[in-house]
């Protein structure tokens, strides 16, 4: 049987229980005209090559996913390798975004050079580029893990692969050991011989925090979303990764905001701040409207103003 998409009722089911919500939270969980239902997949595309049933909101905490606590609370990027400044991410503007992404601590720890650390490495067959083994570097990433991390997250422009049956992986994580590594390598256009162009710095942006919300979401113990568009969302390929947005959706962001505890109308207010300054200019747009159909014009554009807000 192929995906079928949810229809009306199991979406806002997924969402879950809403009405004795505080009015910012429950007005930024109803989908509205904001959050489009996640389509049929093509016949490339993950859920046509993957079963997934979803996980509701009510799921989800009865999992007992990764929550900060006051001991487990700051989230730790590791860079590993070089990044050559002619294809690098930025990785304080990733800093930036995942601190307004997720409302915690980010803190960028000193890169570690691969030729300092034993790992297993391979010439991939079908590009020739040197390859990694993500269980090699998991395993250091768990011997690295400080007591205040909720979780360490590897970052590198190598590209990886999980198993030498495997062609690549774009990253691996190990949620319950609060470990994870991603590559960038692949979200590069000149991996494919392909021109940079003038907007590479903000391709390379765009598509870095794109994978570092979803790889990160899913330390926090959010599974994929099958119920609308979502950054949570599955991805199979370059050009289907590139199709989802940024943001998540009402049932991803309810079990997100349960972990954390965040203040919603703070957090759509830092990301909108944070995308305008990247020149994310559709997301900023996005989330602006968000922010004033959840905190209203005035309180908007209190939060907005760039010289009155941090």
């Amino acid at each position: 049987m192929g995906f079928e998409p949810r229809g009306p009722a199991e979406r806002l089911q997924a969402i879950g229980i809403t009405p004795d919500l505080l009015e910012p939270l429950r007005k930024a969980l109803d989908p509205g005209l904001h959050f489009d239902p996640i389509p049929a997949p093509g016949p490339h595309d993950w859920l046509a090559a993957h079963h997934e049933d979803g996980q509701t909101f009510d799921e989800f905490v009865r999992s007992h996913p990764n929550r900060p606590d006051k001991t487990r609370s700051t989230l730790y990027l590791q860079p590993l390798g070089e990044f050559p400044k002619d294809r690098r991410v930025s990785l304080d503007r990733l800093r930036e975004f995942a601190a307004a992404f997720f409302s915690m601590k980010v803190e960028v720890l000193p890169p570690v050079d691969f030729g300092a650390v034993r790992m297993t490495t391979r010439k991939n067959p079908l590009t020739g580029n040197r390859q990694i083994l993500t269980d090699d570097i998991l395993r250091f990433l768990k011997q690295r893990l400080s007591p205040d991390a909720l979780c360490l997250l590897g970052v590198t422009m190598e590209d990886l692969y999980p198993a030498e049956s495997w062609n690549f992986v774009f990253g691996q994580a190990l949620p319950a050991e609060r470990v994870g590594v991603y590559s960038f390598a692949r979200y590069d256009p000149a991996f494919y011989g392909q021109g940079r162009g003038k907007d590479y710095d903000l391709l390379m942006l765009r598509r870095s925090c794109k994978v570092l919300a979803h790889e990160t979401g899913h330390m926090f113990g959010l599974a994929h979303c099958i119920y609308f568009r979502c950054v949570l969302n599955g991805s199979n390929h370059l050009e289907e990764s590139d199709a989802r947005p940024m943001r998540l959706c009402p049932v991803c962001l309810h079990k997100l905001q349960w972990s954390i505890g965040f203040d919603l109308v703070k957090r759509y207010a830092a990301l909108a701040r944070f995308y305008r300054r990247a020149g994310i200019d559709d997301e900023a747009r996005w989330t602006a409207e968000r922010l004033r159909h959840i905190a209203g014009d005035q309180v908007a554009r209190l939060l907005l103003d760039t010289k009155a807000a941090p």
